[in-house]
This record gives C-alpha cells, structure tokens and sequence, in this order.
C-alpha cells in the first residue's frame, strides 16, 4: 500500500487503459503538481534562510515597512512579503574627494580629501536616505566648500590642514545627523593642498616671497633682542653716572657752602687778616697758572723796579711732581707776600 500511495503522489499508478475506456489515468498530473510543489517549497526555503555574520546585522521589512532589525545567526523571512538589507556594520570605508576650492582670500586651490565612515544605525541607513553613500558625497563637498572657503590660503597649504580636518568632520557629521542618515565619520584627512597647474608658478613665488619676509622678520628679532639689551645696559650706566656727577656736584657745592660759611664768621672776627688772607690765596692761585707778569708804571709814567721772585713762581706752578702739601703750601704763600711787598713798596715809592 505505502508503495502504491507513493506511485500515486509521483505518478506510478494504473497505466493507460487500465480504466478500461482508453483515457489516460488522472495518477500522472497528480505526480507532475507534487513534484512542483515540493521544488518550489524547497527554493522558498532555501531563499528563506539566511545567515547574519558576526560583523552584520540586518533589517527586514514586511510589506514595504520596518519589521525588525536581527543580528548574527541564523535567522529566516518570508518573501515576497518581506524584504531584507543585510550590511557591515563594524568595517570602516572611504572614499576621496578632491576638487577646486575658492579660499576665503578668493584665491583657487585643490583640496584632496580622504573621509572614512561605517554604519552605525542600519535601519536609518536603509529607511531616511535613497542613497546614503551619495548623499554622503553631496554632504561632504558642501562642510569642504564652506571650511575652505572660510580659511585663507595659506593655511590651507601649510599648517591649517589639520584644523580644517577637525571643523569639516564636525560640520559633515553635523548634516548626517540632521538627515539621520546611520552613518557616523570616524577620520577626516585633508592631503596636502595645491595651487592649480595654470598657476602654480605664480604660487611658488608668492610662497618664496613670504619665506624670505619670515626669514627677514626673524633676522630683524634676532638682531633686536641683541640690541636693545645693549642699549638698556648703555642707557643704565649713563644714568649711573650721571647719578655719580650729580652727587659730585652737590657734594662740591655743599663743601664750598660750608667753607664760605666758615669763612664769613673768620671775616667777622678778623676782617683785615681775613681779607688779606684771600688777597693772598688768589695772587697765588693766578702766579701759579701764568708763565707772564705785566706790572704798570706809577702816575707820572716812572717804572719802578720791582724784584719779583718770577722764576721760582713759575717753576712751583709748572712743577708736576707733587710735593708735599705742607712744603708747597709754604713755597707758593711767600712767593704771593713776597709779590705783595713790592707791590706795596712800590705804592710807597709813589706817594713819596
């Protein structure tokens, strides 16, 4: 009986005839069906089963609507009715990008850029945006245009390049939040920036040119710090001496102070001694400094003879080697009596 039922199901029943009016038995469609069945049922299920690796995850949707969102392991849907997008989302990718930029001095350079991306919310990645990727790209050329056209050219050559990087990544991942496009930016680098070909020349130079005015600057700095350490030092030691001039002066102005003070109390008590003391002092300070005497004749146009000890005058004044004070002091005070007595004898000589 068991072989009978499956010579039915796949068609093995009562040949041709067998009915006994000569029409072929209904046995073998019946068989032809089952095996249809049985074939479909196993591509159904074979379409069916899905593995999700470890680095996957997928989500499903019945009926054109999210249904779940399952991770790794062996999972089944039902299609037609339900549809399924299994991606990565650990593996980071990239792409670059690199165009013409107008910088914020309305200068054209070429910017390469490198984004790196990966998948962190696959169900905004399939369900927000048509083509995530590609509005990637659009959202990415828009944060490049707007740093760069917000830099000036020269950072954007030299040493701008990494905080250009850091506001474009935060500017990109700005727009892909507000589009909820699943995608998180892990790296942003800006490659080495360039003027055009049609004008890299003229750039070369300008980059010359602005070597030579830091090289010239930091010669100017060098050769200032040098300087104007000098001249403080210059400036201080003339204020240092003028500081010693100065108490110089006031010293030698409060000694002479206190030696006229001294002298007038000596006039009060001796007024005659004192002023041919001073008549004294000066006729030997002026002998002292003068190789010529002139000595003028009496009223009557007589000229007296008058001994003056000349020589030995002139010789004291012009001596260099110092002798001692006491000796000198002695030498040049009979020198001055002496020229006062025959100053005064010769007065006498006068009015005789």
């Amino acid at each position: 009986k068991l072989q009978e039922s499956l010579n039915g199901l796949f068609g093995g029943g009562k040949k041709r005839g067998d009915d006994g009016s000569g029409r072929p038995g209904k046995g073998g469609g019946l068989g032809l069906l089952g095996i249809g069945l049985v074939v479909l049922a196993a591509v159904w299920l074979y379409s069916a089963v899905y593995v999700v690796d470890e680095q996957e995850q997928a989500v499903v949707l019945r009926f054109g609507k999210y249904y779940e969102t399952v991770g790794p392991g062996l999972n089944i849907y039902f299609p037609p009715i339900d549809q399924k997008y299994q991606e990565n989302v650990t593996r980071e990718r990239a792409y670059t990008k690199q165009g013409q930029m107008l910088t914020e001095d309305e200068n054209i350079v070429e910017v390469p850029l490198t984004v790196q991306y990966k998948i962190t919310n696959l169900q905004d990645f399939v369900l927000n945006v048509d083509q995530p990727e590609v509005s990637l790209q659009h959202a990415t050329e828009s944060a490049l245009r707007h740093v760069v056209g917000s830099t000036a050219m020269d950072q954007v050559l030299t040493e701008g390049r990494e905080l250009m990087a850091s506001e474009i990544k935060e500017r990109l991942q700005r727009f892909l939040d507000t589009y909820r496009t699943g995608i998180t930016v892990t790296q942003v680098n800006v490659q080495s920036a360039a003027a055009p070909r049609e004008v890299q020349e003229a750039f070369d130079d300008v980059i010359r040119a602005r070597e030579d005015e830091q090289r010239s600057r930091n010669q100017a700095e060098t050769y200032a710090n040098g300087v104007v350490p000098e001249a403080r030092g210059q400036a201080q030691r003339i204020i240092e001496d003028a500081n010693g001039y100065r108490d110089e002066v006031v010293s030698r102005a409060k000694g002479e102070a206190d030696r006229f003070t001294k002298l007038v109390v000596e006039y009060r008590k001796a007024p005659e001694v004192t002023r041919e003391r001073l008549y004294l002092d000066t006729m030997q300070e002026v002998f002292s400094n003068t190789s010529k005497v002139l000595v003028t004749g009496n009223k009557n146009g007589q000229s007296n003879l008058l001994y003056l000890p000349l020589d030995k005058m002139v010789e004291s004044g012009r001596n260099t080697s110092t002798p001692p004070a006491s000796t000198s002091s002695s030498s040049n005070e009979a020198n001055a009596r002496a020229a006062v007595e025959q100053q005064q004898q010769a007065r006498t000589r006068e009015s005789r």
